[in-house]
């Protein structure tokens, strides 16, 4: 049931082992789902309780720790030896006198690391204060250091199987926003719609089928596409609405985001321009894209571009992306923004999204890329424009 070869699965972590030998690092303890997918496979919804994978630098294979019930899902979804697969009881879940991440220091202590360099990934979104504290205080005479992004930035180059899976999960947001933009019309529920859109991204195509992806689909309508992140209501699309569109298609973990405009009638002459302004910029820092400039070079261009039309966009306009869990698609590496000197790279892959939300109108528009040996590869061919219903 592995998405990748073994052989790939053992490049990854060794990898990440060379790198923490590089650092001083002989153990690194990894929380974050989309990191321990990367590193052994494993794929559950079991985020919502503490889990880890145990990697040691002089050790090939890292020790999976989870809860019990979820020890099978280790064994069917990864390349680890059914020895390296140790689960706890249920009575630490959720417990106020003992805690998962002790279970996890216990293990260390038996392997002999206990007096080791231990990094963690101190800002994942699934490790907490109480991880740390325990750890440290079950594991007094260990050194701790952080070593938060320490796997992402290993991932942040994609293998050619990886690319593959991005391609085919832009087929199926291509699906998606074909079907948000079919479904889409004065009268129209936003849930029914939206509905609709998951139904699509889910169901992928004929050949294959999609996953859930990290953020839901965002789907504001009217006033509150003045702001990025909301999403549908129950109430009907009104002649005249603008609708923001952003969505993922997902296979086997990997997602290719993209995000559209839609006017319902008649586009106001703001939303008209502003659209304009955004498919240049974004077309112009698209075509700028190649190995060996930086992220913020990328960006210079974008507003460069923009500086002539009055409108400002004070945020960054893209970001590493790839494989991951909710709460979110972006690797928390590279940014396309002011003072991002990160190189890039062939496989690298990013969603470049300049968008521009106004006091009371918005405007997003993005493609998902691949940096390739002499350009870019735009993920999807959907067409970039202000779409109009």
């Amino acid at each position: 049931m592995l998405n990748f070869t073994v052989e790939e699965y053992k490049e990854r972590t060794l990898n990440t082992r060379n790198k923490m030998s590089e650092l001083g690092l002989d153990v690194l303890i990894v929380t974050d789902p989309a990191n321990m997918n990367y590193l052994t496979g494993f794929d559950g919804w079991s985020f919502y309780v503490h889990q880890c994978l145990i990697v040691m630098a002089d050790r090939e294979q890292p020790i999976w720790v989870g809860r019990g019930q979820d020890a099978n899902a280790a064994k069917l979804t990864t390349w680890l030896d059914e020895g390296n697969i140790r689960a706890y009881t249920d009575d630490y879940v959720h417990s106020l006198v003992k805690h998962p991440m002790e279970f996890v220091a216990d293990i260390i202590i038996e392997k002999g690391y206990d007096k080791k360099t231990i990094a963690t990934e101190m800002d994942a979104y699934y490790y907490t204060a109480k991880c740390q504290e325990r750890l440290e205080a079950k594991l007094p005479n260990a050194r701790f250091k952080d070593g938060n992004l320490l796997v992402s930035w290993i991932k942040i180059i994609k293998s050619d199987a990886e690319i593959e899976y991005m391609r085919r999960a832009a087929r199926i947001v291509e699906k998606g926003m074909q079907t948000a933009y079919d479904s889409i019309d004065e009268g129209v529920r936003q849930c029914d719609a939206a509905a609709k859109v998951y139904q699509a991204l889910i169901s992928g195509t004929e050949e294959y089928g999609g996953d859930y992806a990290s953020i839901i689909p965002l789907m504001p309508a009217g006033v509150r596409t003045s702001t990025p992140h909301l999403s549908w209501t129950d109430e009907p699309y009104k002649n005249g609405d603008t609708v923001i569109l952003e969505l993922a298609g997902n296979y086997k973990r990997y997602h290719c985001p993209l995000s559209r405009t839609l006017i319902i009638g008649e586009a106001p002459q703001k939303v008209k321009d502003l659209a304009a302004v955004v498919v240049e910029g974004l077309t112009e820092a698209l075509e700028f894209v190649k190995p060996g400039v930086t992220c913020e070079e990328v960006e210079r261009v974008w507003a460069k571009s923009i500086e002539k039309s009055g409108f400002i966009k004070d945020s960054r306009i893209g970001y590493s992306m790839g494989l991951n869990y909710p709460p979110d698609w972006g690797e928390h590496t590279a940014s396309l923004r002011p003072g991002d000197k990160t190189v890039l790279k062939p496989n690298m892959t990013f969603h470049m999204i300049p968008g521009i939300w106004l006091d009371d109108c918005g405007v997003d528009i993005s493609e998902s890329f691949r940096v390739t040996e002499e350009g870019y590869e735009a993920f999807t061919g959907f067409p970039r424009k202000l779409l109009v219903k």
